[in-house]
């Protein structure tokens, strides 16, 4: 463990304590969740914008926001 302390002196870089590590890493896998959550309510609501529409349940007309929808169809 010196020998790295060491090294982050001699190299002249901003040292991060272990609890501050902890913390961004805890808050990097809180933010990775939340990623995973809102990709999977993403692919829901794509998947049911494509179905609403096959049955004719939702206006043909291009809605705004939607272009990237209609080019994976």
């Amino acid at each position: 463990m010196e020998k790295e302390a060491l090294q982050g002196i001699s190299s002249k870089e901003e040292l991060v304590s272990k609890s501050q590590l902890r913390e961004m890493e805890k808050r990097v896998r809180e933010l990775e969740r939340m990623l995973g959550k809102k990709t999977l309510e993403n692919e829901i609501l794509k998947e049911a914008v494509k179905i609403g529409r096959e049955k004719k349940l939702i206006s043909r007309q291009p809605l705004l926001g939607l272009e990237d929808l209609e080019s994976e169809q």
